[in-house]
């Protein structure tokens, strides 16, 4: 057992490549900047999923604004004050770095603020049980809101994936499964016990917090060259200008997130209150299920089905293999488990006749009438190439774009 966990500590210390940094963006924008942007773009990909075009489209008419001017009159003293009567174990620190974040994560959540707090309710409370059963403190659940912007369908430019922004390495490294046919990382339960774990083996490691959640965005190998080269000071703002410039910014965004979070009221923003779109419950498959038929025979929007159930890839549930999780609207519930069996025959019968076709990891299946997609309203190239499991780069080549704008009734060749 030891020569086990030594193993993860040594692999986690290996693993999480730096890759996993966003390419790096012109020099004149600032970290703040930066971190924001990700924010923002991670944010208004979320208003695509299908619930919230449904639900929540309204948030974008949000009338508050927050005042750049009186943000700046308030004195250092004052935000000090308010992080340290946060009594958190993750030290809140205030500088020019963290101050400069706080401002613009104030400026760009101002209209979006009211959706931002809607899946906290619905998150945080999984959160904070991953991270308590793993010893992580509690604040660091906001860590979800820097990374992802709460959106279980986060993918940055790297293939980082879901609300905790995994790799494909890291993830299986904690058991995420990750294939052609299921996206784990997708998966709000499995993805935040599986970070939860991450983090305490990071901890292990450095016995910080800041550093440890620092490794979590570069690497525990980065956070140790940073540490050589700053002479083995192991403070994260002594190793600040050695570390890669994302993760400069991470711990920012951390702070500046717990702050906002916390202190919005104080800055003039007053959120509309959100009820969730949908409350849900889960039941286990074990068998072969596709979600075309639990669609029909519950009387349930695919689209919302898919927005339940973002790690199955392909609409379809290996659960011959091992049991997994469906999410089902509340009310949706009972009437799976009166028809469950007349949905397992006839996913086995359809199966039997054209069976799923999977093709290697990240490149689309070839068969059937997938070739071209036509775009409907709300699509992104992201979400479309997510939806076929290809990249956007390679959907770029194979229809000749030279960026990212597609039109509605457009034709692509998956």
């Amino acid at each position: 057992m030891k020569l086990k966990k030594a193993l993860v500590l040594l692999a986690v210390a290996m693993v999480w490549p730096a890759m996993r940094m966003e390419a790096q963006e012109p020099a004149a924008r600032s970290d703040a900047e930066l971190a924001t942007q990700r924010y923002a773009a991670a944010y208004d990909s979320l208003l695509n999923s299908y619930y919230m075009r449904r639900y929540a489209r309204h948030t974008l008419h949000h009338s508050t604004e927050f005042s750049v001017e009186d943000f700046d009159a308030v004195p250092d003293s004052v935000l000090e004050a308010r992080l340290r009567a946060l009594h958190t174990v993750v030290p809140m620190a205030l500088n020019s770095e963290v101050r400069a974040h706080i401002r613009l994560y104030l400026r760009v959540m101002s209209r979006r603020l009211d959706l931002t707090l809607m899946q906290q309710e619905r998150y945080f409370p999984l959160f904070e049980e991953a991270l308590d059963r793993y010893g992580v403190p509690d604040e660091v659940k906001y860590l979800a809101i820097v990374e992802s912007a709460l959106n279980p369908q986060a993918t940055s430019r790297v293939g980082a994936a879901g609300l905790w922004q995994f790799m494909y390495n890291t993830g299986k490294l904690y058991d995420l499964e990750v294939n052609s046919v299921i996206d784990e990382r997708r998966d709000p339960v499995k993805s935040s016990f599986a970070a939860a774990r991450h983090l305490s083996d990071l901890y292990r490691i450095f016995d910080d917090w800041t550093l440890a959640i620092a490794a979590y965005n570069c690497g525990a190998g980065n956070v140790n060259k940073a540490i050589a080269r700053s002479g083995g000071k192991r403070d994260f703002w002594q190793i600040y200008y050695n570390l890669p410039r994302e993760t400069r910014g991470y711990i920012p965004s951390l702070i500046a997130v717990i702050y906002v979070m916390h202190y919005y009221q104080e800055h003039g923003l007053r959120p509309q209150q959100l009820e969730a779109p949908v409350r849900c419950d889960t039941v286990m498959v074990d068998r072969d299920v596709l979600l075309t038929y639990v669609a029909q025979l519950t009387s349930t929007d695919m689209e919302a089905l898919r927005g339940l159930n973002p790690q199955y890839r392909k609409d379809f549930i290996p659960g011959s293999t091992r049991q997994h999780a469906l999410n089902l609207p509340l009310a949706k519930v009972e009437p799976f488990i009166k028809l469950q069996d007349s949905i397992y025959r006839l996913s086995a019968d359809s199966l039997l006749r054209k069976p799923v076709k999977v093709a290697p990891h990240g490149k689309p299946s070839t068969s059937g009438s997938g070739h071209y997609y036509t775009v409907r309203k709300g699509d992104t190239l992201s979400s479309i190439a997510r939806k076929h499991g290809v990249s956007v780069a390679t959907l770029k080549k194979r229809n000749g774009l030279k960026s990212d704008n597609i039109r509605v009734g457009q034709k692509l060749k998956i």
